[in-house]
């Protein structure tokens, strides 16, 4: 059991949904605060970085095909 929640599929998911609550945050203070420029770079900014390491966990978990 104790596997199952430290797996890397579970990671992914996690990291997606948390990408996805970024996404929700990030349309909801461009629309009630678009002058909070630093917020909006800050939150971006780990948008991407969970991007980026949601694309690096899929290509442990599924490596390309050869050729």
């Amino acid at each position: 059991m104790s596997d199952n929640l430290h797996s890397p599929q579970r990671l992914l998911i996690e990291l997606r949904m948390e990408h996805a609550d970024l996404d929700s945050v990030i349309d909801r203070l461009a629309l009630t605060q678009p002058d909070d420029d630093l917020a909006l770079r800050r939150l971006k900014k780990r948008r991407l970085l969970l991007r980026d390491q949601i694309a690096r966990l899929e290509v442990q978990l599924e490596p390309p095909e050869p050729a």
